[in-house]
């Protein structure tokens, strides 16, 4: 299938795998885009010399195109920039808007930058910037999530930017990645969906507790880190959500002590990019010291697979989701989903040659070769 986001990164299907911290890995990286899709590594839970392991890992495995999650108000996200440069990473993706800086020296080195907003503000403000694609998250999706749903927010940024916009946020399937491309997107990104694949190296305890979930068993709460953050409705959040304040900041202090040297960051990095994220989120300093929380509940559950001590993010889709198949089998199953959507939907279904394009970013859907209209 070919849209303006395969053309871009250079990817078969226009599908993504987001970067999810602690689960986006080599494995499942390599195994995304040996499905030929987009598979995009976490590096906020690494250290930098992990980080260049890693991307070196994943290009020992597969050929094909991938990218790395960075951190734009890290302290040293210069130097990560300067890792997936050297490394010749393809795509760089942010969980927040980089600088105007920060795009220049990513594109001026050839990496594709595609930066991950939640409001056509954001998106307008790194479109001027110079970003080559954006994705799109409504609130449906996973971890920090806003509360604009997709069906809203998608058409909104569509028709407010020129350049290439991925949706997420309520997507697992081929009649998702229609609808998303009926919307005028250029592909769509998935992180549950990925987390529940048997090339995810989540334990299995955990994956099992993401297949029992109902649509109703996902609920976003601020008890973690004090922001909106959607996840599957536990024992340990509702324990969260009753706890005082003083005893979440008690908590927040020894997870950046354990974060520390899980990773090997130093004391001084952690304020810096305390204070990085203060001022790049609008967040006062209980706030800042909470997000000190979020990396170390979500190692317990994805890493250690505790369910009893560790968060589990989770988007709504969740709730819709009942196997785990592989990477290959998953991105196989959503385009056969697609192309029979689209023969259900007739010759002027979206993306069908003579349909109107009516957006300067979008591209003609590939076409079965079975198909039997136009």
């Amino acid at each position: 299938m070919t849209t303006a986001l395969t053309g871009l990164v250079g990817v078969r299907y226009p599908v993504v795998q987001t970067g999810m911290g602690w689960v986006a890995g080599p494995r499942l990286v390599s195994a995304t885009a040996e499905a030929g899709a987009l598979g995009i590594l976490a590096s906020a839970t690494m250290s930098p010399g992990q980080l260049r392991a890693a991307v070196r890992e994943v290009a020992a495995r597969t050929d094909r195109p991938f990218g790395v999650n960075l951190r734009a108000d890290a302290a040293d996200a210069a130097e990560r920039v300067r890792i997936i440069v050297e490394e010749g990473v393809r795509v760089a993706s942010f969980a927040l808007a980089p600088s105007r800086e920060l795009i220049g020296r990513l594109k001026d080195a050839g990496v594709v930058v595609m930066p991950t907003v939640g409001a056509r503000r954001h998106a307008e403000k790194v479109a001027a910037w110079g970003a080559d694609a954006v994705v799109v998250q409504g609130g449906e999706g996973g971890g920090h999530t806003g509360d604009v749903a997709t069906t809203v927010l998608l058409p909104q940024v569509v028709d407010a930017v020129d350049i290439p916009v991925v949706a997420a946020g309520g997507f697992c399937d081929g009649r998702g990645l229609v609808a998303a491309l009926a919307y005028g997107a250029a592909g769509v990104a998935m992180g549950t969906r990925f987390l529940l694949t048997s090339d995810s190296t989540v334990p299995a305890a955990v994956k099992a507790r993401y297949l029992a979930a109902s649509v109703r068993d996902v609920t976003v709460t601020r008890a973690v880190d004090g922001l909106p953050h959607r996840m599957l409705r536990t024992d340990l959040v509702d324990a969260l959500e009753r706890s005082g304040r003083p005893a979440a900041l008690l908590r927040a202090v020894r997870h950046a002590a354990a974060f520390r040297r899980q990773t090997g960051t130093g004391w001084a990095r952690l304020v810096r990019d305390g204070l990085a994220a203060k001022r790049g989120r609008d967040l006062t300093w209980s706030q800042v010291l909470l997000a000190a929380n979020t990396p170390m509940m979500l190692r317990a559950a994805m890493v250690e697979g505790r369910t009893d001590a560790g968060v589990m993010a989770s988007g709504q889709v969740a709730g819709l989701i009942d196997d785990l198949p592989t990477c290959a089998e998953l991105v196989g199953r959503i385009m056969a989903e697609a192309a029979a959507t689209l023969d259900r939907l007739g010759p002027q279904g979206p993306g069908r040659p003579g349909r109107p394009a009516g957006h300067p970013t979008r591209t003609p859907v590939w076409i079965p070769p079975d198909y039997g209209g136009e």
